[in-house]
């Protein structure tokens, strides 16, 4: 009996030899190790022999099965091998070969503008800081003296996520958070973006803002026009015309509307102008005692100034775009055009 294992067990072997492909080495698993296979046939043959002789008999028949497992998980590993060399082979790429012209990315148009208007404020000392779009009233409003009775407040003006979480409507919030962990002097940009119930060609549900805030001792207006006069010349040109018109915000008093020549039509009058030469770029003022108090800064010592704008709104006017919508529908053609 035990030349029969021998015998199997050699035969076993030369078809191993030359099994070369997974279909093969299948089939000779189900030839010898199979549930009706050759081992299992020897195994059943164990009810012929002396019951004192079945333990051995048992023992050879099952080292000469793990010995061929053994064999077949090295075919395996040979086939995978050999399957690996042959798709590497199939699949190199020839680096000798003229590379095909592709198309390259470029930075959103909005975010250049963003980026060029954040590094000049940066050139004139501002820090840059960031926070949370989904802000509490506390931040978004409260703070800024905008009270619960307030228009701006209006449910169909901001999006409400609960009665006192809200998708920030303005980076304001941030001049807040900012003014309660430092101490005067305090030089800041917040870029970022928000939320607001507004859609038409010069407005979207989400828009980009970057404000800016300075409190220091003896800050007045007058440092408020010389450095929105600097950065608005610094981004359109020294030939810039800058007016300033009395407004109103809740969080600056007094508080200005700022325009600058219009760069569609350099200041001759257009219909994006309206005529006017003129084009409103953002709004400004001295912070409101009360925004200073709220956050621990004694008014009576320090004084500041704010102003904030759309950065999209700059983007239109830089590229020369005429509706904002444009800027947030990925048109690979749209944005192709500008460089």
């Amino acid at each position: 009996m035990e030349d029969n294992v021998k015998e199997l067990e050699n035969q076993a072997l030369k078809e191993l030899v030359k099994v070369n492909d997974f279909k093969s080495l299948s089939e000779f698993k189900v030839k010898y190790l199979g549930k009706q296979g050759m081992y299992t046939a020897l195994l059943k043959e164990m009810k012929n022999i002396p019951s004192d002789e079945r333990p051995k008999f048992g023992a050879i028949i099952n080292t000469s099965r793990q010995k061929i497992e053994n064999i077949i998980y090295e075919t395996e590993e040979r086939l995978n091998a050999q399957e690996l060399e042959n798709k590497l082979s199939q699949q190199k790429i020839d680096i000798t070969e003229p590379a095909k012209n592709t198309q390259q990315g470029q930075v959103h148009p909005l975010y250049k503008v963003m980026n060029k208007i954040i590094e000049t404020c940066v050139e004139m000392g501002f820090t840059v800081v960031d926070g949370p779009e989904i802000e509490t009233d506390y931040y978004n409003f409260e703070a800024l003296n905008i009270p619960k009775d307030h228009p701006a407040r209006d449910m169909q003006d901001s999006f409400y996520i609960t009665q006192n979480l809200i998708m920030r409507s303005q980076t304001s919030a941030m001049q807040i958070r900012a003014m309660e962990t430092m101490k005067p002097p305090i030089k800041i940009i917040s870029p970022g973006r928000t939320y607001r119930a507004d859609s038409d060609a010069t407005h979207s549900p989400v828009f980009h803002q970057l404000e800016g805030l300075v409190v220091d001792e003896n800050v007045s207006m007058i440092d408020l026009k010389a450095i929105l006069t600097q950065l608005l010349k610094t981004l359109f040109g020294d030939n810039t015309k800058i007016r300033f018109r009395p407004s109103f915000f809740p969080f600056t008093e007094p508080s200005v509307e700022v325009d600058a020549t219009c760069p569609m039509c350099g200041g001759k009058g257009c219909p994006r102008c309206k005529g006017s030469g003129y084009m409103e770029l953002l709004g400004a003022g001295m912070v409101n005692p009360t925004v200073l108090e709220n956050c621990g800064i004694d008014s009576k010592k320090y004084s500041g100034f704010a102003f904030g704008f759309g950065l999209d709104r700059f983007a239109i006017i830089e590229y020369k775009v005429p509706s904002i919508k444009m800027m947030f529908e990925n048109d690979i053609k749209f944005l192709s055009q500008i460089k």
